[in-house]
């Protein structure tokens, strides 16, 4: 597990065999992908570790650097166990991507911050019944800009999606708040398939959620309301 710098020697210090621990409803696998270029991305993928209560999940988080003290490219998946963090699996190759793109002058924190926040929010099972469609969540680490997404099984499951999509809103909306300032400034549903054929900039967004309401242009002395969820068509 060093190959994400543990700060400790072995799983027995960061005390991830607990017998007294708190169950999660899953198991979930972290897996890390090096930024050592000389290698394919095969052997850049390492599954870290599989856990399944609340005190393995806090002592590998605390154990190992933050998404901020990677080195760029490198990733961060944290995927129910038995679902790899690639789109070619069958169960992520008919889904897609609620995505966050976090600006190079963001400061570090707030990629941590997110990052947490939504973890938390993927293994305490806050998106309810439609936690059946969520595979995992990514970090991807990159010098121009860094991106956090949870990818969901369907793409065409709008419904759902949408669900998921509200509720990473409020997650991520109530942490804003220690912050005084959103975290981010959109989220975008892409399905898988359109990010193979393009690059991100370039996919239109199925889906998109704003931190803050976008304003409305006064056209009458009653304006209409204007949803926080845009679809494209």
């Amino acid at each position: 597990m060093s190959v994400v710098g543990l700060n400790h020697s072995d799983s027995s210090e960061v005390g991830l065999n607990v017998s007294d621990a708190f169950k999660l409803k899953r198991n979930w696998s972290w897996w890390y992908l090096s930024d050592d270029r000389n290698k394919s991305w095969e052997e850049r993928l390492k599954n870290v570790n599989t856990f399944n209560t609340v005190q393995q999940f806090w002592a590998l988080h605390d154990a190992i650097k933050p998404p901020s003290g990677l080195n760029p490219p490198s990733d961060y998946n944290v995927f129910r166990d038995g679902i790899e963090p690639m789109w070619e699996v069958p169960e992520n190759q008919n889904g897609g991507r609620w995505l966050i793109t976090i600006d190079k002058g963001r400061t570090p924190e707030i990629m941590d911050t997110i990052w947490t926040e939504i973890l938390m929010a993927m293994i305490g099972e806050q998106f309810g019944d439609d936690i059946e469609s969520v595979c995992g969540i990514v970090c991807n680490v990159r010098g121009k800009g860094s991106k956090i997404s949870v990818w969901t099984r369907n793409s065409s499951d709008d419904d759902a999606n949408l669900r998921i999509g509200g509720v990473l809103k409020t997650v991520l909306n109530n942490a804003s708040l220690i912050h005084n300032r959103p975290l981010y400034d959109v989220l975008r549903y892409e399905d898988h398939e359109s990010c193979q054929k393009k690059t991100s900039s370039g996919v239109k967004a199925k889906h998109a959620i704003h931190a803050v309401e976008p304003k409305e242009e006064k056209t009458s002395a009653t304006p209409t309301p204007t949803p926080s969820v845009q679809s494209s068509a």
